[in-house]
Formats: C-alpha cells, sequence, structure tokens
C-alpha cells in the first residue's frame, strides 16, 4: 500500500478562538492565542498508520506538512518536496498532491478541513484525468461539510489501510467571511473519488423538523435554574431555544446565558471558561449535526475538552433530525474524553420527551 499523505498546518486554528474557521484570518487567530488544531490530529493519524497491520510505505511533504508528524511517531517516510516557505499556502498542497500522483500512490491521505479537500481534489483531478487516485480526509478544520471525511483521525488510518471499493462523493465548502454573518451557503466545489466505508462522516444537512415545542420546553427549564450557568451552542436547534429565552443568540457561535440575561455572546473557548460558575452549575445545550450526528468536534471547537469537562451535557434534536442520522459521534481532541462521553444517552426531542441514543 503506498499512501500520500499532506498535513494543513494552520487548519482548524480559528475555531477555539471564535474565528469560524482560518480562510484569511491566520494571523488574527494567532494574535487572539490560537494554537494550531492540524499537528495533533496528524500526529494521532500517523501512530495509527505506524500500528497498522499492513505493509505501508508513506510518501509525506517537507516539515509540518507531513514530515515532522510521521517522523514524530517513528516511521520513516519518504519524503518527495517541501513547502515553499514557512507560511504554507494552498499552492504547496497541490504541489505535494501532484508529487503523490508521480510516484504512484493508491491513496493521498490529507489533513484539513473542506478547504484543503477542495485543493486536494482540484490537484487530484488536474494530475490524474479519468484514472482519478482516490483521496480521504483526517478531519481537522472547523466546519467539515463535505462526505470525503473519516469520522477521526484513527478512522482515516483504518480505512486507508484496509478499503477495497471506492466510490463518487461531493465535497462541499462555504465562503467563510458569509458563514461569520451567519449565513451557509454550501457551494460544490468537486466530485471525488472516495474509499467506502463505515467509517466515514456524510454529507451535512441543513434544517429540518420542527423544534417549537421543543424549543419552549427547553427554554422553561433554563428560566427555572436561575442558579445555573448555560453554554448554548450553535445551529438552528439551538437557536431555536435562544429565541424562546428572548435575545437574538449567534446563529453559528456560542452564547452563555446565566440568570436571566446572555453574559457572552459569540464566546471564545476562554471567554466560556471565564464565564463559568462553580462545578455542578454549568451545563451545555448542544444539538448534533444533521446528516452526520456529530456533538462535538464539527462546527463547536469553542466547546473544548477544557470546557466540557466543566459541565454536564444536554443533547437535543428534533425527531426528524435523530431518524436521519441513526447514532451520534464525538471527535473533541481528546480521545480520553471522547470515550467518557461513548455509549447511552437521553437525547430531548419534545416539551418533555427524550429517547436514547448511542454515541460512538
Amino acid at each position: 500500500m503506498r499512501i500520500g499523505v499532506v498535513v494543513n498546518p494552520i487548519a482548524g486554528m480559528g475555531g477555539r478562538v471564535g474565528l469560524k474557521g482560518t480562510d484569511g484570518k491566520v494571523e488574527e487567530a494567532r494574535a487572539r492565542g490560537a494554537d494550531p488544531r492540524a499537528p495533533n490530529r496528524a500526529r494521532r493519524m500517523f501512530e495509527a498508520l505506524r500500528d497498522a497491520n499492513e505493509a505501508v510505505t508513506v510518501f509525506v511533504w517537507g516539515g509540518e506538512m507531513g514530515e515532522s508528524g510521521a517522523t514524530d511517531v517513528g516511521l520513516s517516510p519518504e519524503v518527495l518536496g517541501a513547502p515553499e516557505s514557512a507560511e504554507t499556502t494552498a499552492e504547496d498542497t497541490r504541489r505535494a498532491v501532484e508529487a503523490f500522483v508521480d510516484a504512484a500512490v493508491d491513496l493521498v491521505l490529507f489533513v484539513g478541513g473542506d478547504g484543503t479537500a477542495a485543493d486536494v481534489a482540484e490537484a487530484l483531478t488536474n494530475a490524474g484525468g479519468d484514472e482519478t487516485v482516490p483521496m480521504l480526509g483526517a478531519p481537522a478544520g472547523v466546519k467539515v461539510y463535505s462526505s470525503v471525511f473519516a469520522v477521526s483521525p484513527e478512522d482515516a488510518a483504518t480505512v486507508a489501510t484496509t478499503f477495497d471499493r471506492t466510490e463518487q462523493r461531493e465535497v462541499m465548502d462555504i465562503d467563510e467571511d458569509d458563514y461569520r454573518e451567519g449565513e451557509v451557503h454550501p457551494e460544490l466545489r468537486a466530485v471525488a473519488t472516495v474509499p467506502v466505508a463505515d467509517d466515514m462522516q456524510s454529507s451535512k444537512q441543513l434544517g429540518g423538523g420542527t423544534v417549537d415545542a421543543l424549543a419552549a420546553g427547553v427554554a422553561d427549564d433554563i428560566r427555572d435554574a436561575s442558579e445555573k450557568t448555560f453554554v448554548l451552542g450553535p445551529g438552528s436547534t439551538v437557536g431555536a431555544v435562544k429565541a424562546e429565552l428572548g435575545f437574538e443568540g449567534s446563529p453559528i457561535g456560542v452564547d452563555v446565558w446565566r440568570d436571566g440575561e446572555v453574559v457572552v455572546r459569540d464566546a471564545t473557548e476562554s471567554e466560556i471558561l471565564d464565564a463559568l460558575g462553580p462545578e455542578g452549575e454549568n451545563v451545555i445545550v448542544v444539538s448534533p449535526i444533521g446528516g452526520q450526528g456529530f456533538v462535538f468536534g464539527r462546527g463547536n471547537p469553542q466547546l473544548s475538552p477544557d470546557v466540557i469537562r466543566q459541565c454536564d451535557v444536554e443533547i437535543i434534536a428534533s425527531r426528524a433530525k435523530l431518524d436521519g442520522v441513526g447514532e451520534l459521534h464525538v471527535d473533541t481532541d481528546d480521545p480520553e474524553l471522547d470515550e467518557e462521553l461513548a455509549g447511552w444517552t437521553r437525547v430531548r426531542v419534545g416539551r418533555f420527551e427524550r429517547r436514547m441514543m448511542q454515541v460512538v
């Protein structure tokens, strides 16, 4: 098995500091104290590749675009080139992919988000013609709308070393400036050849199902718990709860509510941590992403492991949304926390009703 691996080292940096993405915002993300997310997720993937019971030859691009993560875990990859400067670009990604195709890899494995996926798909199309090399993503971006990603970095390594067939899947991306203003307009960027496996995520669905009774019930309970701090996640379902509470929340951000008022609107991870109350008096209200079932790890990186560990978690969703996902997922960047969150949980689906769902 010959696998080419390219890492976008800045992918996902804007998430926890409230920028909803990193396109054109790298310096601002750094100024806000953002830490790179992709390198750690790449190391997790490389560790799984190292431990795979398969004969794998790994090809990488130099430095933080693959070489560093691979060598850090004891792999000896073949380095085919390097970025032209310390500030990596989309062109570096495309050059890496073209080199992988020239090296006759069986799969291009990338670490990044939707923008990286689009760059990889474009380069594969240009380099491969009718015989396009399959691609697969280890998710490290903020949004991750496309259906070309595995559920986690470890799953990406497993799929990469075990798949035996492929199918065509969509690469989607959105305008991040519009996204920051609450407007979500996914655009089809490419159709890619992707491995078929159970550990792949679906495309996101937008909206669906009535949530009026659900939102009213949740809002009533929040009003009755004046001593608690509520961390209200992004999305239309929790947005309906915010509307029931009487304020216009950040549609794609996280708002903190306590004792009848908004404490922080569109909060960053650090602002959420500063706003939390005593232990046992904090509740995260979050809804899974329609079509994917992610509770944490897609679109809400402000809800970091440090935040989650200090809060109880209430998951809410319409019945229609749950019918469309089958099971729930978490991908918090902390495998131990993911294990703690896994298992059967009650999801609120109405003013009083709840449904048991499995978090995997």
